[in-house]
């Protein structure tokens, strides 16, 4: 597939990972950019892709002024991408446990799919290196999240994800009202009920090596919320005539 590709990387705190993670994207046999996106990052996550992107037109840096939090960060390089006229917009984590040997596997399958997550839930994907608790916290969001969404994904919390510019123009992302991680979930909602195609590809999970988790109590409460507001949305659609 001879497409220009983007990988949206949001980062906060993020210099033992970033730098690798963007090297072994970049020697990917693809026409494929990178753009991280920086919430103001103490540790110089944002001066270290600046001195990068100085150096290669392939690597460039949206700086933020404060955390401002993962759903912005996403907005952020979806607009980006949009205004640049990429023919693949992805995402992904940037502490290596979204392996970037799939990139490729991800754009092919977008030849028939609008949009294409990167799954740990489906027959080969697996999590390895990641606490029970957490296996079991993602597992619950995944599956409370698809009963009451009625959600046809397995991996609806998944970042490592793959979207044609055309879904994103139509779902207008810059108006989703959660945030955090939760972004992911109503954006998965916004896609499957515009009615475009979604398809999985399974991918091996690894547990960051590096740096601290961003999940909190506080993006779990986010999640429930968000996943509650959708569903009462979901009945008022299915009740009007």
């Amino acid at each position: 597939m001879n497409l220009r590709c983007l990988v949206i990387i949001p980062t906060y705190n993020e210099r033992e990972n970033i730098e690798g993670l963007i090297r072994a994207l970049l020697a990917l046999p693809l026409s494929l950019d990178v753009l991280v996106v920086d919430d103001h990052s103490p540790d110089g996550t944002g001066e270290l892709v600046a001195a990068m992107a100085a150096g290669d037109p392939r690597i460039h840096i949206l700086r933020r002024p404060a955390k401002l939090g993962l759903g912005t960060a996403y907005v952020a390089g979806f607009r980006f991408g949009l205004a640049h006229g990429y023919g693949r917009i992805l995402t992904m984590d940037a502490d290596f446990s979204h392996d970037p040997a799939y990139v490729p596997a991800l754009i092919e399958r977008s030849q028939e799919a609008d949009l294409v997550i990167g799954s740990r839930y489906v027959p080969g994907g697996e999590v390895v290196d990641s606490p029970w608790y957490r296996r079991l916290l993602s597992r619950g969001a995944n599956r409370f999240a698809r009963t009451l969404l009625g959600l046809t994904p397995r991996d609806v919390t998944a970042g490592f994800r793959c979207y044609r510019p055309a879904v994103l123009e139509a779902i207008a992302p810059e108006t989703i009202r959660a945030e955090g991680y939760a972004f992911l979930i109503e954006i998965t909602y916004r896609v499957q009920r515009a009615g475009f195609r979604i398809a999985e590809v399974p991918i091996r999970f690894r547990d960051r090596r590096y740096g601290r988790s961003k999940v909190s109590r506080q993006e779990i409460a986010r999640a429930l919320w968000t996943v509650l507001r959708l569903a009462q949305d979901r009945k008022r659609v299915r009740r009007k005539p």
